[in-house]
């Protein structure tokens, strides 16, 4: 029996762990991992191209049931339906796009119904990115009929969930992890939007914020050349430059920032507001004594009733932001897209038919962000305050308010009106939103929905404490090891004499302390054959590769600890001739865990003012004590 305090010589790790790992097929773990990264990033970049062409057809389906419904004419170019002629026919319109949306709903799938970013963030958080291969043409298709019946909805919402389920469905398909499977998702959803708007960079920033959770390599990377491609084929299909354009902006005064950010907290409260009013209509439905299949219809009536007082509430209304933006646009429009398109769209919605929230919300936030500019203009003349950028405000402190999506929301104003001097006056007046939505509102448009069905979404982006701390900080050099000379008999009989130092697996060193492997006091105890035997014979070869280094971090001790199904693993020192300098066991990993905890809730200050005033007054007196001696 050898019973050692740290060992100082060692065994080359390179030759007797690498033999060991390739006989049980687990190659080294970051080339494996590189690799892997170049297959997923060309998948993510092959489903952002596929998504891209998708995302055209959606336009043209949604264009030519717009043009078939309103107008009567079988074409795909883009015209508003509230330029149509119907009549009092037009309130009937959306009720049947409705009632054909619910029908795709029960013969097809229920999950086309709602937002479509939610459903993608369920599926991410609890099954695995695993979503239904129908929703790939179902959403789009649904949408299409949604929206071109009249429904006030965007074409990014619908895109987002296409996109998603093609990158989840290409997931299934192969032989990936889940993880990968989740990056996929999210670069097919992110791809869709880079296409319909050409905000690549913002885009990136929704999948990070809404739809990975995490910001690592593995994930940022092919989901970056994903947008890319995205906004390649934006500028193919589409259109080159902004999406949204206005007059170009002056840098705004201090006075001016100090406004555009009061702006930001204002309609961040209207946003907190807005998200309760949507999920109250849509409680209100489910206390209908009808099925469900009823209510797209229903709120269909309600979209056609409004839309004939208010043709500019139907359909997409992308020329509504333009007009917004543009600082030109009426008073009575702009009453007419913060209050009736509201209505529209949270009726809509809430009845549960297929559509989005971004386009809905970037046309009330900035039809509000005008109206607030107009009467600052008219009560504070001396704010200083564009309209045109006052809109932009609006719009992105919606966004960011209602989907707490802060990044997102300022980035995408700036990619898609292509006005840098509107940065600072975004920051402040989304952060602003961003923090009244905060501290006002438990869950946001996105989440409310699977909150309520007990998925809890992450909101924190900090890095893993254990990946924090290195095995060198909680490494106990006190060590009990097991010498390979030893027999059976010999261990069995000290385990019976020293039980409070024996935990679940034994760490057996040969005579010259080199790291032998990890015996198992089970497979120790339940020997049956000769007890003379060395102790070496229980040892299992793959045991040897149960091991860490002193520079290796908790987090890697954990996954280790797992891997091999044990709770305590000898510490090497790093190099050629390691040997066995400590032992970490998982209770080693808990104590550490709650010491990062309790740091982090520490909120003791660490300089004292008024220890350090004595400090000072007293070296003071002692200055002037010693001065009157000199003098004297």
């Amino acid at each position: 029996m050898k019973h050692s305090s740290p060992v100082h010589a060692g065994i080359p790790i390179s030759p007797s762990l690498e033999p060991t790992l390739a006989n049980e097929g687990a190659p080294p773990r970051v080339a494996p991992d590189k690799r892997r990264l170049i297959r997923i990033s060309l998948l993510a970049v092959l489903v952002a191209v596929t998504i891209s062409g998708v995302a055209r057809l959606l336009v043209s389906l949604i264009n030519l049931v717009t043009n078939l419904v309103f107008f009567g004419n079988v074409s795909v170019d883009y015209h508003s339906p509230a330029d149509n002629h119907m009549g009092l026919w037009v309130i009937l319109m959306p009720a049947l796009g409705g009632l054909v949306v619910s029908l795709m709903a029960i013969y097809g799938s229920k999950a086309i119904r709602g937002h479509g970013i939610p459903e993608a963030m369920e599926q991410i958080l609890t099954n695995q990115s695993r979503i239904k291969p129908s929703i790939m043409y179902l959403k789009p298709v649904s949408a299409a009929i949604s929206i071109g019946t009249g429904g006030p909805f965007g074409a990014e919402g619908p895109i987002i969930a296409t996109g998603g389920a093609l990158g989840s469905t290409l997931g299934q398909l192969i032989h990936i992890t889940h993880h990968e499977r989740k990056v996929l998702l999210a670069a097919g959803a992110t791809a869709g939007m880079s296409a319909i708007f050409g905000t690549p960079i913002a885009a990136v920033f929704l999948a990070i914020e809404l739809l990975l959770f995490e910001f690592s390599p593995r994930s940022l990377v092919p989901v970056a050349l994903a947008c890319i491609t995205g906004a390649a084929g934006h500028h193919l299909l589409f259109e080159q430059g902004p999406v949204f354009e206005m007059p170009e902006l002056a840098a705004p005064s201090n006075v001016a920032l100090a406004t555009y950010s009061a702006i930001g907290l204002v309609v961040g409260l209207a946003s907190v507001g807005i998200t309760k009013l949507v999920y109250w209509i849509e409680d209100a439905f489910e206390k209908l004594p009808i099925h469900w299949a009823w209510w797209p219809a229903l709120g269909g009536l309600a979209v056609g009733g409004i839309g004939y007082f208010a043709p500019r509430t139907l359909g997409v209304g992308y020329e509504n932001i333009s007009a917004v933006l543009s600082g030109t646009a009426p008073l009575a429009l702009l009453l007419t897209l913060c209050f009736l398109k509201f209505a529209s769209w949270a009726i809509s919605l809430g009845s549960g038919t297929s559509g989005g929230t971004l386009a809905p919300l970037l046309t009330i936030g900035g039809a509000m962000g005008a109206l607030l500019g107009v009467a600052i203009q008219h009560f504070l003349p001396a704010s200083d305050i564009a309209l045109p950028l006052a809109a932009l405000v609006g719009m992105a402190a919606m966004f960011a308010g209602a989907s707490r999506a802060l990044l997102t929301s300022i980035v995408f104003a700036v990619e898609s009106t292509g006005q840098a001097q509107a940065l600072l006056p975004l920051l402040g007046a989304c952060t602003g939103a961003y923090l009244v939505s905060f501290l006002l509102m438990g869950n946001t448009i996105m989440t409310e929905k699977i909150a309520r069905r007990g998925v809890k979404t992450p909101v924190d982006y900090e890095p893993d404490l254990l990946d924090k701390v290195p095995v060198s900080q909680i490494l106990q050099n006190e060590l009990v090891t097991i010498s390979t000379n030893n027999s059976i008999g010999d261990v069995r009989a000290w385990t019976g004499r020293e039980p409070a130092r024996v935990g679940s697996h034994l760490i057996v060193v040969d005579v010259e302390g080199t790291f032998a492997g990890l015996l198992s006091t089970v497979a120790l105890t339940s020997w049956q054959a000769d007890e003379h035997v060395p102790i070496s014979t229980l040892l299992q070869p793959q045991s040897a590769r149960a091991t860490v280094l002193t520079t290796d971090t908790l987090r890697t001790v954990v996954e280790r600890m797992a891997r091999e199904n044990v709770d305590v693993l000898p510490v090497l020192l790093p190099g050629k001739d390691a040997r066995v300098t400590g032992v970490v066991s998982y209770r080693d990993i808990l104590a550490a865990y709650n010491t990062r905890l309790q740091d982090h809730g520490n909120t003791a200050p660490n300089i004292l003012l008024k220890r350090k005033g004595l400090r000072v007054l007293l070296r003071g007196k002692t200055l002037f004590q010693s001065s009157g001696q000199a003098n004297s």
